[in-house]
């Protein structure tokens, strides 16, 4: 028997290598296209905002600190692109919603036409780790439960915007329910 009051006499704890103590990446451990992604959910949260020219917010955003690191040509991509495709991102998005999109996070909101985006335009991405991305965005950036609502809406889309990938996938059993 452990004696709890003792703090030499609990276990260690043992932390998973490139993880906060929140259960967050380490920034050391993000890949390129995840930090991309990131400053791409940043940038479309200031033109879904601050309705911000996105000229303007692509000069500021790659002044940011840690940029560089970035895989630029894919948060091109991710910015221009979801920007671009506003109207038709949130006509796919809309369908899946309980509520108004006016009501939903502008995090959420910037999560989901990412994931949307990469869904329709980068075949090279997995949608398992287009899910998995936003899913997280949602979690290091949005509100408590927000990643839920993410899932909940881009795992319905998959099928639909991915659907040979998704039903390979469950026919091996990899997709989730």
């Amino acid at each position: 028997m452990t004696d709890d009051t003792n703090p030499s006499s609990r276990p260690t704890r043992q932390t998973r290598g490139g993880l906060t103590s929140t259960g967050a990446r380490k920034a050391s451990a993000k890949s390129t296209r995840s930090r991309a992604r990131e400053f791409a959910l940043q940038a479309l949260y200031q033109h879904l905002v601050g309705r911000n020219e996105p000229a303007a917010i692509d000069a500021f955003t790659r002044d940011l600190a840690g940029f560089h690191k970035a895989d630029a040509a894919h948060y091109d991509a991710l910015l221009h692109g979801s920007i671009a495709e506003a109207v038709e991102l949130d006509a796919l998005i809309v369908p899946l919603l309980d509520r108004k999109l006016a009501e939903i996070s502008p995090i959420e909101h910037a999560a989901m036409w990412i994931g949307v985006y990469e869904f329709r335009h980068c075949p090279d991405v997995p949608w398992r780790v287009v899910l998995n991305e936003c899913i997280e965005l949602a979690k290091e950036f949005g509100g408590t439960d927000g990643h839920k609502y993410v899932n909940a809406v881009l795992n319905g889309l998959a099928p639909k915007l991915r659907a040979a990938e998704v039903e390979a996938d469950r026919a091996t059993g990899k997709a989730r329910p």
